[in-house]
């Protein structure tokens, strides 16, 4: 019923299959790419810990058609560090100021971030706060990652981390 072949480079690679029209990038990123590191909370777009890439925008892959993405290059919490392994400086601030817990919400996190400082290298306080608002979190109380993204941005402009 409806299936179709589509076409997407995830994280540098071409990702290609035969699906039906109404799986979700989400699941064709889990189940036909094998990345598991997007993860699936609300399945409703209101948690962001599915937040991917789409063409260098912060999507929720949970509400966005496989069939959708096809042409365009989708970056997920794998592709985020160095092909060598490197940690990306969002990924090592996420580290050094304890930034997760169970971090089951922590890929979207640091997907949302990278995008958001990539629009936006030198937020304001609000602005963070107002960035952050569409990702959820149930462990950490937010104060490790607004830490997380000041430790970032404070970098780019060469100050030291507190």
């Amino acid at each position: 019923m409806g299936e179709t072949t589509v076409n997407v480079t995830v994280n540098g690679r071409s990702c290609e299959a035969v699906v039906e029209a109404r799986l979700t990038l989400a699941d064709f990123l889990r189940e036909t790419c094998h990345l598991t590191g997007t993860h699936l909370g609300c399945e409703h777009g209101v948690c962001g810990a599915c937040t991917v890439l789409v063409d260098g925008a912060a999507v929720r892959s949970c509400l966005m058609f496989a069939v959708q993405a096809g042409g365009t290059e989708v970056t997920t919490i794998e592709g985020i560090a160095a092909p060598d392994g490197e940690l990306s400086t969002v990924q090592a601030a996420f580290r050094d100021c304890h930034g997760l817990q169970c971090g089951y919400c922590t890929p979207g996190f640091i997907v949302s971030v990278t995008a958001f400082l990539e629009d936006n290298p030198s937020p304001t306080d609000q602005e963070i706060r107002e960035a952050l608002s569409g990702n959820l979190c149930r462990c950490t109380g937010y104060q490790g990652i607004l830490n997380a993204v000041h430790q970032v941005t404070g970098a780019a402009r060469g100050e030291e981390p507190a």
